[in-house]
């Protein structure tokens, strides 16, 4: 039986961890004061596209 999240009942659920590269070792956001949580929510995330030749 394959689930989507909207179907998937509560119970079955998972938190997900967001984790991040701070100051050379990871963390989970979960950690980080408040300050440092909404710093980490306005970044830019962005993508570099691999060049052509």
């Amino acid at each position: 039986m394959n689930h989507s999240t909207e179907t998937l009942p509560t119970e079955q659920r998972q938190r997900c961890e967001i984790w991040t590269r701070v100051m050379g070792y990871h963390r989970p956001v979960s950690q980080f004061n408040h300050g440092k949580q909404s710093e980490h929510y306005e970044r830019c995330h962005f993508r570099e596209h691999a060049t052509t030749r």
